[in-house]
């Protein structure tokens, strides 16, 4: 371990850092890529990462107009599961799920994936036959899963009040045990930094307000700092897809909704895992500083703000306090609002859209943190190949006409 001298640690606490190594680099765009991904977030980044280091597109730039990961990575609770139950999400959040079990060592970056498990509470007799129904599916599609009954559920989470007098009585749970929580801000910094190590221009600060066409194919897009041309046009910029849709000149069938969390002040060290409950929007788990990490259903009004309503907070709180007695005292911190959209069956649309060579990643609603590498990886095929991966291929847009919807409404009815 390094030590320093009393006159070392006065310089260092003068410092402002100017001799830090970047993470990255700054650099001023080029005239044209053959990629350029709008939206730095971490689906956005992955992308770029993919692009670069499994598909050999390396002339590629990530054009963000605030700051890489501040947006929905930045403003989310980090979970991160794969049991979904239909086949179409199953390979999807499964791709995703496999990659984050080695991320760290693939971007030489600890995002701090933690599989601590992933609890969905049932407090009815229809919640269990639809926990039951679920993990089956799950086990077919090779997706690891279990159904627990109550006393196995009291055993498992101690501070959970199981009693039969209660306001949201426990009748079981289902858990993936694979499924956990990450670091965000560490999942979108070590994305930038490998990408950048490949050749990728991250490009901050610069918002992307047109897209140019020639006929009826993209060519680039319109910054505020000039034109960017570009052979193809990845568009990840979550809950303003619908905004960049219409930029684009067409619509898409999405809906923005602010989406709420908040954590407590750091208590000892009393839930070791992530409690859901979709029968009453909320959701726990502690962070490793000892923050209680907490999250509701997104407000019912579609808007783009990121407060959100204090109706839902308190609603949310009412119910954390039934389940968890023990934590009525406990202060809360902070909160935070993101901005999501959502789609008619509750799952993406990764597609080509009516404009050529122009590809929408969009319509996670509230469980995109949990696909960023299998999202980043099966999109970034797409934009390599122009033909859409097989995984992403049943999330085109086309669904909706053609009435092939996935709903996963069940599967992703509490946001996480």
């Amino acid at each position: 371990m390094q030590r320093y001298s009393g006159f070392g640690l006065f310089k260092h606490a003068l410092s402002h850092h100017e001799n830090w190594q970047r993470m990255w680099r700054n650099p001023v765009p080029k005239p044209v890529y053959d990629v350029v991904i709008v939206g730095g977030g971490g689906h956005g980044l992955a992308t770029a990462y993919y692009l670069a280091r499994e598909f050999g597109v390396k002339n590629v730039a990530v054009v963000e107009k605030g700051w890489l990961g501040g947006g929905n990575t930045a403003r989310n609770t980090t979970i991160v599961r794969s049991n979904y139950l239909w086949d179409e999400s199953a390979a999807l959040y499964e791709h995703g799920m496999k990659l984050w079990e080695s991320l760290s060592q693939d971007l030489n970056y600890n995002v701090m994936y933690s599989a601590r498990g992933v609890y969905n509470l049932c407090h009815t007799l229809q919640d269990m036959r639809d926990a039951e129904r679920r993990v089956s599916a799950n086990w077919l599609n090779g997706v690891d899963g279990e159904l627990l009954d109550a006393g196995q559920v009291a055993e498992e989470i101690p501070y959970l009040d199981c009693g039969k007098h209660t306001r949201y009585p426990v009748m079981g749970a289902t858990i993936q045990r694979r499924g956990g929580v990450a670091r965000h801000d560490a999942v979108a910094w070590g994305y930038a930094r490998a990408a950048d190590a490949q050749g990728v221009d991250l490009i901050q600060n610069t918002e992307v307000i047109g897209f140019r066409k020639q006929g009826d194919t993209v060519i680039g897009v319109e910054t505020t700092r000039g034109f960017i041309g570009a052979r193809r046009v990845g568009v990840v910029t979550a809950g303003n897809s619908g905004h960049m849709a219409r930029l684009a000149g067409f619509r898409l069938p999405l809906e923005s909704h602010p989406l709420q969390a908040l954590v407590s002040e750091p208590i000892k060290p009393i839930i070791d895992s992530v409690i859901m409950s979709n029968a009453v929007h909320g959701y726990i788990s502690q962070s490793d500083k000892g923050d209680l990490v907490i999250g509701a259903g997104i407000d019912g009004y579609n808007g783009y703000g990121q407060r959100g309503s204090y109706g839902t907070i308190e609603h949310t709180l009412q119910a954390i306090v039934e389940m968890f007695p023990v934590l009525s005292r406990v202060r809360m911190n902070r909160q935070w609002g993101g901005i999501v959209d959502t789609t008619p069956d509750a799952c993406p649309i990764i597609a080509k859209t009516p404009v050529k060579n122009l590809f929408f990643n969009c319509g996670w609603g509230t469980g995109g943190f949990k696909a960023t590498p299998g999202s980043g990886h099966v999109f970034a095929a797409s934009l390599a190949k122009g033909e859409m991966h097989p995984i992403a291929k049943p999330f085109s847009i086309e669904r909706f006409h053609t009435g092939a919807l996935i709903d996963e409404h069940g599967a992703a009815a509490v946001a996480h």
